[in-house]
């Protein structure tokens, strides 16, 4: 499995970069998976829901399994949050892993930058951002700079820039 991220800030456009790109590696061949990174509580059951109360109830893990999906919800309660590389030997083999979020993690990864957020470019402070996808020209940029509407270049720079997850190591926690 090879890995690449996708980094910014808040609003930057990072999932829908993801969700416009994906579509183009699959048709190229390659199975993919992603991990993102949330800041915040989530929950994917639905309060009232029987996998949701058997979680309220104190299950640790709960299992989740129809004939389209499965999934399974693991409560953390005092457990420190995962690695990156805990999340990575939970998945099944891929070709390619998109990781949207662990900014502060040493992967490969394309920044997303829009200036309207308001916040600075990462790259000059992350030797891990190997090109920077954007809206506007970034004449100060001392790595490639790719448009974000030009999803088959941001697809060939992700695929070309993916390294193996194995060389990939924590810089800190998300």
């Amino acid at each position: 499995m090879r890995i690449i991220g996708l980094a910014g800030w808040s609003g930057s456009g990072k999932t829908t970069l993801v969700t416009k790109v994906i579509p183009v590696l699959v048709r190229r061949g390659l199975k993919v998976a992603t991990v993102k990174h949330a800041y915040h509580e989530f929950d994917i059951d639905q309060p009232g829901k029987d996998s949701w109360l058997h979680r309220q109830a104190g299950a640790g893990e709960v299992a989740i399994a129809s004939s389209r999906r499965w999934a399974v919800v693991h409560e953390l309660r005092d457990a420190p949050e995962l690695t990156l590389e805990d999340m990575l030997a939970k998945l099944s083999p891929v070709d390619l892993v998109i990781v949207e979020g662990f900014k502060r993690h040493a992967h490969p990864k394309l920044e997303v930058f829009r200036a309207v957020v308001g916040k600075p470019l990462l790259h000059p402070d992350d030797d891990c951002i190997v090109a920077i996808a954007t809206d506007a020209p970034l004449p100060q940029a001392s790595v490639p700079v790719l448009m974000l509407d030009d999803i088959e270049a941001i697809a060939d720079a992700m695929t070309a820039e993916a390294q193996p997850c194995e060389r990939i190591a924590s810089r800190e926690s998300a």
